[in-house]
């Protein structure tokens, strides 16, 4: 994905697309994963993560995706929940 995006700030080019949109919140999933360990590192992705950046600036991703602090205090709190493993 990283030679995909190249030095466009979307994947479409230098409008937020189809494309955009539709990886927004499968990357947004793996972010939450990132806070229980080391998943998506910016040292790794650069380019991915730069522009995940880009795309929660806009607003409409920005109100669809749950917020940082909610989302780390909800892992916090629910760390001892059972897991479907």
């Amino acid at each position: 994905m990283e030679e995909q995006l190249g030095k466009k700030p979307y994947f479409g080019g230098d409008n937020f697309g189809f494309v955009d949109v539709a990886l927004v919140p499968l990357f947004c999933m793996f972010y939450t994963y990132t806070f229980a360990g080391k998943f998506i590192e910016d040292e790794k992705y650069p380019t991915l993560t730069s522009w995940a950046r880009r795309c929660i600036q806009k607003e409409s991703v920005y109100k669809a995706i749950p917020q940082e602090e909610k989302l780390k205090r909800f892992l916090d709190e629910n760390r001892h929940l059972p897991r479907g493993d």
